[in-house]
C-alpha cells in the first residue's frame, strides 16, 4: 500500500529536508524510523525539499509498504521512533499512483520577522530578527503586486532548477501583531527555489523605506534577479501546509 504522511518539524537542527551526504535531514530520520518499524528498507518521497533552517507544519511525504498495519496506525508507531522535533501529524492510505510532487496543490507558507528594538530569545528559532523599524502596512500595499500568474524569475534562486519560471499566488497579506511579529502569508500553486524568502528580502527593503513600494512589481517584470531584494534568512520560514 501507499501510505500518506503529514509531517511538522522543527528545522533548526537539520540540513534541510532531502537526504544528503553533508548532514543530518529530515528525508533522512524518517527513511530511518520507517525502515525500523517496519524491517524493510524504505524511502519516502516529499512534497516540499524545504532548506536548511526551514519549519514546517504540514509538509507531505509518502511511502509504499506490503503490511497488514492499518494505515492511520502508522503515525502512532513512528513517532516513537522520530526525534522530538519530528512529529507525525497524520498518516493515511492513498491510491499507488499518488505522488505528492505531482498532483495540482495549493500550497501556504508563513514568513516571519521580529521587528522590536531587542530579540526575543523565546522566538528566537522560529523568527528572523530585524531591528530597524517596517511599515508593514506598506509592505501589504507593495506585495499584492504579486497576486496573479507571473514569471518569477526575479524571486528565484540563480541555482534554480526548473523548465518554467511562470507560477500563480493566489493570495498574500502582511500583517503585525502585539509581539511586534510581521507575518507574510502567501498561497501558491508551487513555488520556485528561495522565493518566499526572496520575497520576504524584498518586502524588508520596502518595510524599511530604502525602496519605494513599486519596487515589488518592477522587479516582477524585468524578469531578473538583480532587481529583487536579498535572499532572508530561513529560520522565519514555514510550510504550513500542502492542500491537495
Amino acid at each position: 500500500m501507499r501510505v500518506k504522511l503529514v509531517v511538522a518539524y522543527d528545522g533548526t537542527n537539520y540540513c534541510g529536508w532531502q537526504v544528503q551526504p553533508n548532514g543530518d535531514t529530515i528525508q533522512e530520520e524518517l527513511n530511518k524510523a520507517l525502515s525500523d518499524l517496519f524491517h524493510t528498507p524504505i524511502q519516502t518521497m516529499g512534497a516540499s525539499r524545504t532548506d536548511s533552517g526551514v519549519h514546517a507544519r504540514g509538509n507531505v511525504a509518502v511511502f509504499d509498504v506490503d503490511s497488514r498495519m492499518p494505515a492511520e496506525k502508522i503515525s502512532y508507531a513512528l513517532n516513537q521512533r522520530l526525534p522530538d522535533d519530528i512529529v507525525i501529524q497524520e498518516s493515511m492510505e492513498v491510491p499507488s499512483d499518488f505522488h505528492p510532487r505531482y498532483q495540482k496543490t495549493r500550497k501556504a507558507y508563513e514568513y516571519k520577522i521580529l521587528n522590536r528594538r531587542f530579540p526575543d530569545p523565546i522566538l528566537a528559532r522560529y523568527t528572523y530578527f530585524y531591528h530597524h523599524a517596517l511599515d508593514a502596512e506598506k509592505m501589504d500595499r507593495a506585495a499584492q503586486a504579486l497576486v496573479g500568474t507571473h514569471d518569477f524569475t526575479s524571486y528565484a534562486s540563480i541555482h534554480s532548477q526548473t523548465d518554467s519560471f511562470v507560477r500563480t499566488i493566489y493570495q498574500i497579506s502582511v500583517t503585525r501583531d502585539e509581539q511586534d511579529v510581521i507575518t507574510i502569508h502567501v498561497e501558491g500553486d508551487g513555488f520556485l527555489y528561495n522565493q518566499i524568502r526572496i520575497i520576504a528580502g524584498s518586502l524588508i527593503k520596502v518595510g524599511a523605506g530604502l525602496e519605494p513600494e513599486t519596487m515589488i512589481g518592477d522587479a516582477l517584470e524585468a524578469k531578473d534577479r538583480q532587481c529583487s531584494g536579498p535572499t532572508a534568512p530561513p529560520e522565519g520560514l514555514i510550510l504550513l501546509r500542502i492542500d491537495y
